[in-house]
């Protein structure tokens, strides 16, 4: 359940229908619920089993659904993917209508809400967040997201992030759903060490998960041809000093990363920022 429509503007959005997002409204007409920012609009089923599938929802995740309305999305979370799962809602009587919902399914340990403002929520102990809110709620919320542990899912149905583009995107029914990754920051210059032979040196630029640069082996320049960056997995293709093609694949732990490349095992350390600090 998510809240959609800016409260205000919710009933001539409704009535209009003129695009995609009023259709779907127009589709799924809900007892509008008033809110600090918005107000409630129902996702359909469909959208919910998506949303939570195109996250990889499992036993091992924590959900945090933000403007949980009546609980569908945690509820969904936590009885059919296994979950745990956190709701935030301003509105007292949904926050207490989710609750009532988690115990007629069964799941009242598992599914939990809080009352509150989503912009204020805690949110570093969750593995998962999913939204259905307005674009530009989703736009004050996309610094607090990307700070979060790389690696975390992202799912908002129907708006994007602007020009964060998501990882995959899906079609179901008359909704859109989005899935974006937080990439784990890898922007300024790294040491890579690999067995005995010379430190190569990488500068990486970055874009969300978007990265591109250069690397120098003993005074030459080296051509990135590929680098691939998925929470806090990279995955680095270059041509070596003899012309051979050669990978770096491993995990990035902060300011360091490690992992193998071949037989070989590899670290690198970030000697300066993206600001040359």
């Amino acid at each position: 359940m998510r809240r959609v429509v800016q409260f205000g503007l919710a009933a001539a959005l409704l009535a209009a229908a003129t695009t995609s997002h009023g259709q779907l409204e127009a589709i799924h007409p809900p007892p509008l619920v008033a809110g600090k920012d918005v107000a409630w609009v129902p996702t359909p089923d469909a959208a919910v089993d998506r949303m939570l599938a195109m996250a990889a929802v499992g036993p091992r995740d924590l959900v945090y659904d933000l403007g949980s309305g009546d609980g569908k999305i945690a509820i969904a979370a936590a009885q059919r993917f296994g979950a745990r799962s956190v709701g935030i809602e301003y509105s007292p009587d949904l926050v207490e209508t989710s609750r009532a919902n988690a115990r007629r399914e069964g799941v009242a340990d598992r599914a939990r809400f809080r009352q509150g403002d989503l912009f204020e929520a805690d949110l570093r102990d969750a593995t998962v967040v999913t939204l259905y809110l307005l674009a530009t709620m989703n736009m004050k919320l996309r610094p607090t997201l990307l700070a979060m542990r790389p690696g975390t899912r992202v799912v908002s149905h129907m708006f994007r992030m602007g020009d964060w583009e998501p990882d995959e995107s899906s079609r179901v029914g008359s909704s859109d759903v989005y899935l974006w990754t937080v990439p784990a920051r890898v922007a300024g210059t790294w040491s890579v060490a690999r067995g005995l032979g010379p430190p190569l040196e990488l500068a990486l630029e970055q874009r969300f998960q978007k990265v591109s640069g250069t690397a120098r082996l003993a005074g030459e320049t080296l051509p990135l041809a590929h680098i691939t960056v998925r929470g806090d997995a990279i995955r680095i293709e270059f041509a070596g000093a003899r012309g051979d093609r050669e990978v770096l694949a491993g995990r990035v732990e902060g300011e360091r990363m490690t992992g193998d490349s071949g037989a070989v095992p590899w670290s690198a350390v970030r000697l300066r920022g993206p600001t040359g600090r």
